[in-house]
């Protein structure tokens, strides 16, 4: 018999919430495929040869060929395997509106919660401020875009968007113990902290998001240095 999962490889890292999103997509979509961990510090050939501009996780490899960057990868995902959910809305404006938040989310909150990792102590509660901001902006966009409709976006399943927000906000527990803040509070983004904590609930999530503990040390990891006293 043929092995599928030879057909579909995913190049990842196991800490990687970019390479999270596209394991989601492909078990939601119930693709087979082979997951091949990655140590970033020591590139493999394979890597660079597949993602020679940028040199970074996820890859994924669709019978011998390479697409790299994790939302184009879901966009191909949706467009090359019409079974299982979609992940995107069929109403051409819905879906231009979920492209335009995934978008918000990777060029705003994600570099925005690295500077808060990369940030000095005395810099750190204003990074940290920041992304509570964008936050706020994401939360009323997404509200009034998708009328109220937070628990799923996609309605029973889980769409583009909450892979998206849920393979990296999914783990806010981790990213607080970590940092000793909190950003994701019932008090300031109640209703995406509602709609995060329903992703979690998912049994992908659960069965795909890295261990807490695990996480929390990784993270701890990339923390910039306080300076000696």
């Amino acid at each position: 018999m043929e092995d599928k999962t030879s057909e579909v490889v995913l190049l990842g890292s196991w800490a990687s919430s970019y390479c999270t999103r596209v394991a989601l997509a492909l078990k939601l979509k119930g693709i087979p495929y082979k997951y091949v961990e990655e140590d970033l510090t020591n590139k493999s050939e394979l890597l660079i040869l597949n993602n020679p501009v940028h040199k970074k996780v996820p890859v994924l490899l669709h019978k011998g060929r390479p697409i790299s960057e994790s939302l184009v990868i879901l966009e191909y995902i949706e467009e090359t395997w019409s079974y299982g959910p979609k992940l995107l809305p069929e109403d051409p404006y819905q879906r231009a509106k979920v492209r335009f938040w995934a978008n918000y989310f990777d060029q705003k909150i994600m570099p925005g919660s690295n500077r808060i990792l990369q940030s000095k102590v005395e810099e750190r509660k204003r990074a940290t401020e920041d992304v509570v901001e964008m936050l706020r902006v994401f939360e009323e966009g997404v509200n009034r875009d998708f009328d109220d409709q937070f628990h799923f976006l996609n309605g029973e399943t889980l769409g583009l968007l909450d892979i998206v927000v849920g393979a990296s906000s999914c783990t806010y527990k981790a990213f607080h113990e970590a940092c000793n803040i909190e950003i994701i509070e019932m008090r300031k983004n109640s209703q995406f902290l509602m709609w995060v904590n329903a992703l979690k609930e998912h049994p992908l999530m659960k069965e795909t998001l890295p261990p807490h503990d695990k996480l929390v040390a990784k993270i701890k990891s990339k923390i910039a240095p306080s300076p000696e006293v």
